[in-house]
């Protein structure tokens, strides 16, 4: 009994002790508690605060969908009235060109004032980015042109390529807005 008594205070007491109450043994520090409500206060602010920023986040993402749509429609809007402001002019000249048939029988001096009216609207599509496409004996291509039918050519050379146009495509800044209807030789 003895020796037993000798090895707990060996264990107790050796050079590994690190309470300083004699009493107890090495271990229960260890099984005390630690400071647990601070820590969970901490992490209940912490996730609090991550909230509140991604509450904050998404309604100014939200404001910023908001108002970018409402720009869009706005932009859409004047680029629309801006070229109808332009278009305007040409009516006026579709108006007086009308008064001039209805008041005059000289065929030369109306169809000038026709042309002018023609190269006018050209003009000011072109100033806006609209561009006809060149078709005529062009290579027959499907994602530029609309074959309306196929017609026999006498030459080889004209097999496979636009040999008529029923309707001109455009592009507008360089992009398709409009297919060309086209006859193809075969």
């Amino acid at each position: 009994m003895a020796g037993k008594d000798l090895q707990e205070q060996d264990r107790n007491s050796g050079p590994y002790d690190i309470n300083s109450d004699e009493n107890q043994n090495g271990s229960t520090h260890l099984n005390e508690p630690v400071n647990e409500e601070s820590e969970l206060e901490k992490l209940k602010a912490q996730w609090e605060d991550s909230k509140d920023k991604y509450l904050r986040k998404v309604a100014e993402f939200e404001n910023f969908k908001r108002r970018n749509a409402k720009e869009r429609l706005e932009l859409i809007q004047t680029a629309g009235r801006d070229v109808i402001t332009d278009m305007l002019d040409v009516l006026d000249d579709c108006d007086r060109a009308q008064k001039q048939l209805e008041a005059s029988d000289d065929t030369t001096q109306i169809k000038e004032g026709i042309m002018l009216v023609f190269n006018k609207l050209r003009n000011t599509l072109m100033a806006r980015g609209v561009k006809p496409m060149k078709t005529k004996h062009e290579e027959f291509n499907p994602d530029l042109h609309e074959a309306v039918t196929e017609i026999a050519v006498s030459t080889e050379e004209l097999k496979g390529k636009v040999v008529d146009e029923i309707m001109k495509g455009y592009y507008l800044n360089d992009k398709l807005i409009r297919h060309a209807k086209v006859v193809v030789g075969k």
